[in-house]
């Protein structure tokens, strides 16, 4: 009786053992939850346009991840989430006549901007100093963005007077760019770098192009 008591808890010490080691070293995902705020600093800005405000960006989503080793802390994540970007600066947009006039603003204001609500899909080779249990660690996610507006509208205001435009045709629709998130747990500085420029065929009454492109920097906040 002796004899098979200690067999069975050889065995069962084992199998824990085996078991322990598969679970160890098998794959597990990373599927998170993002949230993040960005400053953004506008590129390529004709000069006769500066800013007035702090132009920003708001993002969130989610992130399917797709582990590409044993280990499970090298894989691909790709994503679906929402984002809004609002840029502050002295470009009024107007529609009289049913044509979408741009030209620098003279004289003073209260408030400027445009924005742009859209649809997203990151797409990032993501690293990691995880494991299976360990949910606070270093990582470093490299990849691209490709964003849709859905929205896109202006608001010029002055003491006496608030101009609305919606439906911007001359903002580009498709926006696309490189990402880069480094961090530790939560936290994790973000930086987005803009590929292709924010207007498409816009043009001051001079003929002057609009030609600027995005670039933020902020925090990224993933929750497991």
């Amino acid at each position: 009786m002796k004899k098979f008591i200690f067999f069975l808890f050889l065995i069962n010490t084992t199998l824990y053992a085996q078991n322990k080691d598969t679970i160890s070293y098998s794959k597990y995902l990373e599927d998170q939850i993002y949230i993040g705020f960005s400053y953004i600093t506008m590129r390529n800005l004709p000069e006769t346009v500066s800013k007035n405000g702090i132009s920003n960006s708001f993002v969130i989503g989610f992130i399917k991840d797709l582990p590409l080793n044993k280990q499970g802390n090298f894989g691909f994540g790709i994503g679906l989430g929402y984002g809004r970007n609002t840029y502050f600066q002295d470009i009024k947009i107007t529609r009289p006549n049913g044509k979408t006039l741009f030209e620098t603003i003279e004289g003073s204001f209260k408030n400027n901007r445009f924005s742009t609500h859209a649809l997203e899909i990151p797409f990032e080779l993501r690293w990691r100093t995880s494991t299976i249990d360990k949910y606070k660690f270093y990582r470093i996610y490299a990849g691209g963005k490709v964003s849709y507006a859905f929205v896109t509208k202006s608001r010029f205001k002055t003491d006496d007077n608030t101009i609305k435009v919606k439906g911007i045709d001359e903002i580009n629709k498709l926006q696309y760019g490189l990402t880069l998130s480094v961090g530790f747990g939560t936290w994790n500085f973000n930086v987005y770098y803009g590929l292709n420029d924010i207007f498409s065929d816009a043009k001051f009454n001079n003929l002057t192009p609009i030609e600027m492109r995005d670039f933020r920097v902020g925090l990224m906040f993933y929750i497991l």
